[in-house]
């Protein structure tokens, strides 16, 4: 069965939880799947994982977009002008989107062209915005079937799509039932089927390590989270610093972003700037390296207060637990399933800095909590979280669209 994956750009060094799924997919001997991508990718650092896709990966471009209009100009005119139409339609009073809508759609008409050729017979796209948009122009030109996973900012923040995209796909997937809730009530409920499939970590990859902060002495938190400000790390500073019970934390930034000079100088302003150490993008072997040498593991998620943006479900908290780290987060969309306050982490409200100081200095004074917490942490990733499990139930629903 010839498929293809679809996503905004490749190789992409946040996305390690789409390249898990994409091998586990290709692994699977019956199987045969393609990697098409809208974007040029803009990192540098490759992951070994994502080496074999390099020589293959089918990339847009304008010359293929041009080849691909004139072509479907030609063949199926109405259901070319269909396309760019609706989703004009669908963003008029957001020109910028619609723009970038737009353009997602002719370069869908070029993968249109090579998805025909390659005789692939269903697409899967991650994200419910361009990469969808691209699957669905495909479906619309070509018959193709398609089906996309839902994350996060991808339905929050951009839905204006959302509701075709739905009603086409032959099956949605989304990353937890939070997401699983607010899909449905987009939807038809008699429709298009919902899954809520997890995004699976390798747990042999991942050596289970239990560990708590040290009674006397430096206590090295990892933060593993893009610079954006929906992840939060203003206010883990600001907590950081108005505590001298927390003195003892250095913390170890993982990730790059829009904020980084930000976030340096705020540090720096806050008296943080030798206990805030910035790593920068790095690959998932040096990422692994640090969360086996972290005491602990906090991520501050909020809502964007500008762009709504948010968390769907975040891949380096899977990671966090199943590797023995005790977790300190924020009860925000998705989290709470994986995270549950008191259980397998604890939790403070979004945008709270009181809240997440109390919840470090709990896991500080109190390691036999701890201790506990990330024992269960490690249970419910192996109950719920596993990579062979998800992916071959990703596989089934995939191999279910033959035909």
């Amino acid at each position: 069965m010839k498929l293809a994956y679809v996503v905004s750009r490749f190789p992409l060094v946040t996305e390690t939880f789409i390249l898990r799924e994409l091998n586990q997919v290709a692994d699977e001997p019956d199987l045969d799947v393609e990697l098409f991508t809208l974007f040029p990718s803009e990192t540098a650092t490759v992951h070994p994982a994502a080496q074999r896709w390099m020589p293959r990966v089918h990339r847009g471009s304008g010359r293929a977009a041009m080849g691909g209009m004139v072509a479907w100009l030609v063949r199926r005119p109405v259901r070319l002008a269909g396309c760019f139409a609706a989703v004009l339609l669908a963003h008029l009073r957001q020109p910028d989107l619609a723009a970038r809508n737009l353009l997602a759609v002719a370069i869908a008409t070029g993968h249109a062209r090579g998805a025909a050729r390659l005789g692939v017979c269903h697409l899967h796209a991650h994200y419910a915005t361009y990469p969808a948009v691209c699957a669905w122009v495909v479906h619309r030109l070509t018959g193709a079937s398609y089906s996309f996973t839902a994350h996060a900012h991808d339905i929050y923040v951009n839905s204006f799509f959302l509701g075709r995209l739905l009603r086409d796909a032959r099956f949605v997937n989304t990353i937890s039932h939070f997401n699983r809730g607010y899909l449905t009530a987009h939807g038809d409920p008699r429709g298009t089927p919902i899954h809520a499939l997890r995004c699976g970590v390798d747990l042999d990859a991942l050596r289970f390590a239990p560990r708590v902060p040290p009674a006397e002495g430096p206590v090295h938190a990892l933060c593993v989270a893009s610079l954006q400000t929906y992840k939060g790390h203003r206010i883990l500073f600001e907590a950081l610093a108005s505590e001298r019970a927390l003195d003892r934390i250095r913390l170890e930034l993982v990730g790059d972003g829009p904020l980084g000079a930000e976030l340096k100088s705020r540090a720096a302003a806050l008296g943080l700037a030798d206990r805030v150490t910035f790593h920068g993008a790095q690959t998932e072997q040096e990422v692994a390296r640090l969360l086996g040498e972290a005491d602990l593991f906090v991520l501050p998620s909020i809502v964007d207060p500008d762009t709504a943006q948010m968390e769907g479900l975040p891949n380096a908290l899977i990671e966090a637990l199943a590797v023995g780290a005790p977790v300190v987060t924020t009860r925000l969309a998705g989290i709470p399933e994986l995270v549950r306050d008191g259980v397998t982490g604890l939790l403070a409200e979004p945008g709270d800095p009181a809240g997440l100081r109390t919840a470090l200095q709990r896991t500080l004074v109190d390691p036999q909590g701890a201790r506990d917490r990330v024992y269960a942490g490690r249970l419910a990733v192996e109950a719920e979280f596993d990579l062979r499990t998800l992916g071959a139930g990703m596989a089934a629903l995939l191999r279910a669209q033959a035909g």
